[in-house]
């Protein structure tokens, strides 16, 4: 039976403003609750194990280290009960009084603000407020219009106290004369549900928060009974003992996703902070729109408990296709998430993170390239965006996979290594050229004269790769080098290989030559200021025409995205060289031999301008382009027949 004198306390100022806010407000993920319920009786049994390790006595020495969570739907309560450490009269007051080390008046603040807030919006969610701060025991009333804590010390021959509380300002303590009503050693915590709480007696309903946030607890946890977090803590097992099976299970549990992972990286870490990573490389692909709306992540455990899902600050954005999680012993249960963003710990937990990725990815690289190439076609476009992690660049760039000039089809790749290894005597710069497609890169002109010297370029598909190659600049002392920005006269030292792919054409008199200046000049008048000049080209060696930046700009590709971010849709000046040993250019200077104004000449000058601002990516107006195309067959059709004699 209780004894009938108990003692009635008030709570501490800063508790009583917190219990206002709780049971004022209303909460959508009250479910919380449970984990620091569950987290609390985790911390009893683990400091009543250290007890039994130094050799003390303790009481009842053959309970198991278990948690019990019981419903009794009539009397709608919960009760979870641990056979832990327990508490004494002292110890009640201290932990259960006051908010202890973890408050102050800014973090009631906070809370408040945080309250209001949600109210304002008309939002029954205020993000969490229990969880997102951490006030640990004191979530109970969330749910509970009254909470009563039995409780009995660890230590043989204590008497068993009870804590009870309506959560509106006082509570009252009180020794138990009866064994009959406490625990043989532990706490048990009853919560007298609210009805607008009573979602909780539901058995799949605590089931389910328990396997999300409690999961991997060290010690069983029943739920009526039955053992509920049946999963173990895989990354807590030596690796040597975890066979691929047992990682494809645990991902598959975390993930859902019903394919194996690519890939695990598995580690743990002891200085400057002890933490343990179990991550995965999925083999889908990375889905980049979602990492772009921050939602990626690794889930972060403190001794097993789940404290945030997805939480971003442990891996950049470009590593965002990892799943799995971290679980450290150097943070405390009831951290709060602001507290964890601003946390020293957290940053050298994900700079751990980081080079331990990059090291294992490099290994993939080196032994497995296979596997590499796999994990690059899936994740290669999230990967590319950790150009701008300089603290990394040494381990990132070799990382890096282009298509090539060198492979035959769009399937190859190379890294910069496997470039400079192929690189000509004397060759100082890595060339690379971006375009939508092989195929599209294939056509550009500023490739020929790298072609016809044998040079290898870059390919680059992805409107990033350009931001990258940028960015590092050089790679082990190569300049990393836009193809159209070389010009013909840097590469004299290099002898032309493939003459048969030049187009042959009758040397130019000098009185052609002399026409020639006289029609590049009338090309210039024709096109006015769209061009800044006119001229022969001395890199092409199969195209008619080509456009070309002035020195120092960046490359037509980047200046195509940019001027879109810029909604810019005019094409920028450039000038426009013209190979005079190309039919097309022999033809014009033909007609402009004949007259200088034939209205031919214009219609084609304007068409061959148009050509080389499409092959960069502009259609000005494409209707004045199929007029013109139409024309210049009319003609050419004619012509044709009068050779024919028809």
């Amino acid at each position: 039976m209780a004894n009938t004198n108990a003692e009635q306390f008030e709570f501490k100022a800063e508790v009583s403003k917190l219990l206002n806010i709780i049971t004022h407000s209303l909460y959508t993920n009250r479910e919380i609750f449970l984990r620091e319920l569950v987290s609390n009786a985790s911390d009893a049994l683990d400091k009543l194990r250290f007890e039994q390790s130094r050799g003390a006595e303790v009481a009842a020495p053959d309970l198991p280290l278990q948690i019990s969570i019981t419903m009794d739907e009539d009397a709608g309560t919960i009760t979870v009960a641990d056979t832990g450490l327990g508490m004494t009269h002292d110890e009640l007051m201290e932990n259960l009084g006051s908010i202890g080390k973890s408050g102050s008046e800014d973090f009631i603040n906070k809370l408040a603000e945080a309250a209001s807030e949600s109210k304002a919006e008309g939002s029954a969610d205020a993000t969490s407020i229990i969880g997102r701060f951490g006030v640990g025991f004191y979530s109970v009333f969330m749910v509970a219009d009254t909470v009563t804590v039995t409780t009995r010390p660890y230590i043989p021959g204590q008497h068993a106290y009870s804590w009870i509380s309506d959560g509106a300002g006082t509570f009252s303590v009180q020794a138990l004369e009866s064994d009959a009503d406490a625990p043989e050693r532990g706490t048990r915590v009853t919560l007298h549900l609210r009805e607008d709480a009573r979602e909780y007696l539901n058995k799949n309903r605590l089931e389910q928060i328990i396997k999300t946030h409690s999961n991997f607890v060290a010690f069983d946890i029943l739920l009526d009974g039955e053992k509920v977090n049946t999963t173990p803590a895989l990354w807590r097992e030596p690796k040597f003992q975890i066979t691929p099976e047992q990682y494809n299970e645990f991902y598959t549990f975390q993930t859902l996703d019903t394919e194996a992972p690519l890939d695990v990286i598995h580690f743990s870490v002891d200085a400057p902070v002890q933490f343990t990573s179990l991550s995965f490389i999925p083999k889908r692909r990375s889905d980049l729109y979602q990492l772009s709306q921050g939602e990626y992540g690794l889930d972060l455990y403190v001794r097993r408990v789940l404290i945030t899902k997805n939480f971003r600050e442990l891996i950049p954005e470009y590593l965002g296709f990892l799943e799995g999680l971290v679980d450290t012993e150097d943070l405390p249960l009831n951290i709060s998430r602001e507290t964890l963003q601003e946390n020293i710990l957290i940053r050298k937990i994900a700079s751990t993170v980081t080079k331990q990725t990059l090291s294992h990815l490099t290994t993939m690289a080196e032994k497995e390239p296979e596997k590499y190439a796999e994990f690059w076609e899936a994740h290669g476009p999230v990967f590319k965006h950790g150009y701008a992690d300089f603290g990394n660049r040494e381990k990132f760039g070799p990382l890096l996979r282009f298509n090539s000039s060198h492979h035959e089809d769009k399937s190859g790749l190379t890294s910069l290594d496997e470039y400079i290894g192929r690189m000509k005597e004397n060759q100082n710069a890595v060339y690379y050229i971006a375009g939508t497609s092989r195929e599209a890169i294939a056509l550009n002109p500023h490739t020929e004269m790298f072609r016809s010297k044998g040079l290898e370029v870059l390919y680059l598909y992805e409107p990033i790769d350009e931001f990258v190659l940028e960015t590092l600049g050089t790679y082990k002392e190569k300049q990393l080098q836009a193809a159209e920005q070389v010009k013909p006269e840097d590469l004299d030292a290099f002898p032309d290989v493939d003459e048969a792919a030049k187009t042959q054409a009758p040397e130019l008199s000098d009185a052609d030559r002399s026409t020639l200046d006289a029609l590049l000049g009338r090309i210039k008048e024709i096109l006015g200021e769209r061009v800044t000049d006119v001229r022969v080209s001395a890199r092409l060696t199969t195209s008619p025409a080509v456009l070309v930046s002035p020195d120092g700009s960046i490359s037509s590709h980047m200046q195509k995205i940019m001027r879109t971010l810029q909604n810019e849709t005019e094409p920028p000046q450039k000038a426009m060289e013209l190979n005079p040993d190309h039919p097309l250019v022999r033809n014009l200077l033909a007609v402009y031999k004949k007259d200088p104004q034939d209205a031919y000449l214009s219609t084609a000058v304007e068409q061959l301008f148009e050509s080389s601002l499409l092959l960069e990516g502009y259609l000005t107006d494409p209707y004045a382009m199929v007029e013109r195309i139409n024309s210049l067959l009319e003609k050419s059709s004619g012509w044709y027949l009068e050779v024919k004699g028809e």
